[in-house]
This record gives C-alpha cells, structure tokens and sequence, in this order.
C-alpha cells in the first residue's frame, strides 16, 4: 500500500512499530529511523545507489536489521504542491518498493534539506560533516515531520 494520507498509513499499522524515513535522491538515500511509539526520529545511514535491484537488497537489509514495520518516503513537491520530474521519480522509486511488503506513505519534503542544511551551518559544522551527513539527517527531518502529524490523529481502541 502507498498512500501520502497519514492516516491509511496509520490504520495499516494499528500495533505501530519501526518506521523508516527515506529521503532519495539520484546518488544517495538518506535513511532514518524513529522508536516504535512513533515518538522521534534520528539518523541512521546514507545508502550509496547503484542498480535498483541491489538498492532494493540493501534496503531489504536494513528493514531486517531494525525490524521496519513501513517506510516513510519523502516526496520532493514543487512549492506550489504541484509534482515536478523529480517527484515523479520518487513516486516511481516508492512504487518498486512493493517487493518489501511494507506500507509506504508519501510525506511533502519540501525545504527538509535546506532546514537540515541551515541547522547544521548555524551549528558551525564544515561543509565536509554536512555533506556526508545531510541525507540522512534530512531522513530524520521527513520522518518526524511524518511521526508529528500520525501523532495527532485519533488512537484506535
């Protein structure tokens, strides 16, 4: 199932769970994590592409590893909202996902890596750290953008 609306995400996951944030990009996909009570969200990798069948093997990897129960994928909108080539690249890229069996759910990334950028200049991190940090953390961003709005919706039960 993809959706970009939390809560279809939210009912296919009804015990909650590990989720992972995705920010992909043509090179990297910047990979975070959040605790299974969809609390909070951090870094974890930068996955290096290559062909989509190895992408897909080493997600499949760390979706094992951190036992995901679904992946948030962060969609790069046009600022007015609209999709550009770009999004519907990513779209594509959610869409041959299905092998993992895992809900996926679309979030509006836009200005997640300038936010992430801009905090760590103003942190004084070289531009060297940033770079080898940026995807990841701008994961983390897509992500608990995502765990804030699902954490507003109505709890089952």
């Amino acid at each position: 199932m993809i959706t970009a609306v939390a809560a279809e995400f939210a009912h296919a996951l009804p015990g909650g769970g590990v989720l992972a944030g995705l920010d992909v990009g043509t090179k990297t996909v910047g990979l975070a994590l959040c605790d299974a009570g969809w609390s909070f969200a951090g870094p974890a990798e930068t996955l290096r592409r290559t062909k989509f069948t190895a992408d897909l093997e080493a997600l499949r990897a760390f979706i094992t590893r951190h036992s995901v129960r679904g992946l948030v994928v962060g969609l790069p909108l046009n600022m007015d909202g609209s999709d550009s080539p770009r999004t519907q690249s990513v779209r594509a890229f959610a869409r041959n996902l299905t092998p993992l069996s895992l809900p996926v759910l679309l979030w509006d990334e836009r200005w997640s890596t300038q936010a992430v950028e801009r905090a760590m200049i103003a942190a004084d991190v070289s531009r060297a750290k940033r770079a080898e940090a940026i995807d990841k953390l701008a994961a983390a961003h897509i992500l608990q953008g995502a765990l804030d709005a699902l954490c507003m919706l109505p709890r089952a039960g």
